[in-house]
């Protein structure tokens, strides 16, 4: 890898009364400046300088080490010291007229747009970026960011196809199931269901709200009370700066629903759009495009990044710790990739989201408790044929990444139920998830513990509609038929609506 910058360091006056003092800097700047916080030999070199009538113009390579972005700050601040001193004459600014970085590669980035890089060419296996950049994004570290983005999606290209690690860790034995049949055709044609107006969106009628209340309240006797969670509300209007803390920032915009506000709330401001509205019946969405700002963050998309606003910038007390939370006080919202299905594939869905925060310790702890209760839930309440895998973190998925977690602790487990009416090799289907994320939320959120031990976290959604699909996919929608204990706890069918 090598960093090639062309730059002009911009003078008040002629430099050429400093020749000297520059010539000194510029002698000793690969041995002094340049190679502080480098190995030995691999800091920034000078490839040659000279001075022009208001300039002092450079060419400096570099590889990983002191980069050459950071070594002409270095040394404009050298050089204004030295000059400015002696001569009185300020270095005004740095001008990058080349900026290159070199990247070894096997893949081509195929004419992929990225900021500040004004062309891609790849050549006898280098990817050769030019960057446009200004002092300002030089001083701000930009063209280290550019790095990390073009590493990212080269990583992401090697791992090909793969878009997830998966790795079974456990399978329940085979059985015969006697219902095989779409459990959301057959709830609809049994009018338990209705499609909302949204996309991904469905209206529960009384049976499924019922069955929703059974897994929730499943949760809440076998999980929640017995391993001490204590109940938040979390936002559902999650702003950017959420997302920046906690990561997601790097690459939900594909999937968020944005929230943009009105410019203005005065009624004369939005007068003609009301008019049109009464003339038309119609909604104006083009004139409405003009009357909001822009986005400010979006709806809902994973529950738990929104609750750590609460322990932002805090140091817990050690008696505080582990913090055991849930919240389950609104829908969730994901524009759904690959088409939606039946209740399982939606864009507004109902969750209950376990958060806790911990020491390593405590946090593997209650996770390995969580799986347990888990088990016993799945094996001895809902009676489902299942399995678990550990993949892709979450958190990795979500920001774009491929692959496993540095460590072997930090992950994801996946549980997965199959959908008999997909067929024998058919679908499964992911309805829940448990993941240890590090210390990745609580160092985003400059979260730290009275100790000054290092802080974890991990999360776990329940998502109703995925339990209810694997349920019904399973066991049909005949409560008769149905595991003794959902059948007492679901009691009788709840009165629904005829239509004529």
């Amino acid at each position: 890898m090598e960093f090639y910058l062309k730059a002009s360091l911009k003078t008040s006056a002629d430099p050429a009364a400093g020749k000297e003092e520059i010539e000194k800097i510029m002698a000793e700047a690969e041995k002094t400046i340049f190679a502080k916080g480098a190995p030995e030999g691999e800091g920034a070199k000078i490839k040659s300088w000279s001075l022009g009538d208001k300039s002092i113009d450079v060419e400096l390579t570099s590889g990983r080490y002191v980069r050459v972005h950071d070594a002409v700050m270095r040394l404009k601040k050298a050089l204004a010291e030295s000059i400015g001193k002696t001569h009185k004459i300020g270095i005004r600014g740095v001008e990058a007229e080349t900026f290159t970085i070199t990247v070894p590669s096997e893949h081509d980035l195929k004419n992929k747009k990225i900021p500040y890089v004004k062309s891609v060419e790849f050549t006898d296996g280098n990817l050769v970026l030019e960057l446009e950049v200004s002092e300002t994004e030089m001083r701000n570290q930009v063209p280290d960011r550019i790095l990390t983005l073009i590493e990212d999606k080269l990583e992401k290209d090697e791992y090909g196809a793969k878009a997830e690690h998966w790795n079974l860790l456990w399978e329940s034995e085979d059985r015969e199931f006697h219902y095989t049949e779409d459990p959301t055709e057959d709830m609809l044609k049994q009018g338990w269901l209705k499609r909302g107006a949204g996309r991904g969106q469905w209206i529960h009628g009384s049976v499924t709200t019922r069955l929703f209340r059974v897994f929730e309240q499943i949760v809440v006797e076998e999980i929640l009370n017995p391993l001490g969670y204590d109940e938040m509300i979390f936002p559902k209007l999650v702003m950017w700066d959420i997302w920046k803390h906690s990561g997601h920032a790097k690459g939900i915009y594909p999937e968020i629903y944005y929230v943009c506000p009105p410019k203005t709330r005065d009624p004369e401001y939005w007068e003609d759009v009301m008019d049109y509205y009464k003339v038309t019946h119609e909604v104006p969405v083009e004139m409405l495009k003009d009357k909001i700002g822009d986005p400010i963050g979006g709806m809902c998309y994973a529950q738990c990044p929104p609750s750590w606003g609460f322990f932002q910038g805090e140091t817990i007390a050690t008696e505080s710790l582990p913090i055991l939370i849930f919240d389950r006080s609104g829908t969730s919202h994901r524009y759904e990739s690959g088409g939606i299905h039946g209740i399982e594939r939606v864009d507004e869905f109902h969750r209950i989201e376990l958060v806790w925060l911990g020491t390593k310790e405590q946090v593997v702890e209650t996770t390995k408790l969580l799986h347990e209760r888990y088990a016993h839930i799945f094996n001895d309440i809902m009676d489902l044929k299942w399995r678990k895998a550990w993949v892709t973190p979450w958190f990795m998925a979500q920001e774009g990444l491929a692959g496993i977690a540095a460590d072997e602790v930090t992950g994801t487990t996946d549980y997965e139920a199959p959908l008999p009416y997909r067929g024998p090799t058919g679908e499964w289907l992911e309805f829940q998830n448990v993941s240890i994320n590090g210390d990745k939320y609580p160092t985003g959120f400059n979260v730290k513990s009275q100790s000054g031990e290092k802080l974890w976290s991990g999360c776990s959604g329940v998502g109703l509609e995925r339990w209810t699909a694997a349920f019904l996919a399973q066991h049909g929608l005949d409560p008769e038929k149905w595991p003794p204990e959902i059948k007492k706890r679901f009691g009788k069918m709840p009165k629904q609506v005829k239509f004529l």
